[in-house]
């Protein structure tokens, strides 16, 4: 049974930093890309970032957020730096089918149950 647990959201100013991890079990994590994706109230779940045999960023991320995995660990994080009040949202963890990192959300076939993150002004 796949499991993905994000963790790491919380409360912080614009301009703070927050590390998100997700830990994953029940699947061949080193042949799977892993992404994160974000869900504000009122507007659909977006692509943040990506990592498999490459990373990809949504434009938003770019510069300010850095994905990473540890396989040994099946973990995945997301350093957030510059955090803004428009980054505020539920951070999901997801799995994709293979290692191409994509920002369609219907190649990620598992989904965490979210961490939130929320920016104040």
């Amino acid at each position: 049974q796949v499991q993905l647990v994000e963790s790491g959201g919380g409360l912080v100013q614009a301009g703070d930093s927050l590390r998100l991890s997700c830990a994953a079990s029940g699947l061949t994590f080193v042949s799977k890309a892993m992404g994160w994706f974000r869900q504000a109230p009122g507007k659909e779940r977006e692509f943040v970032s990506a990592v498999g045999w490459g990373t990809l960023y949504a434009d938003s991320a770019k510069g300010l957020f850095t994905i990473s995995r540890d396989n040994a660990k099946h973990m995945l994080y997301l350093q957030m730096n510059s955090l803004k009040p428009e980054d505020t949202a539920l951070y999901y963890c997801a799995t994709a089918r293979n290692p191409q990192p994509l920002g369609d959300r219907t190649a990620y076939i598992y989904w965490g149950r979210g961490t939130q993150v929320t920016v104040s002004s």
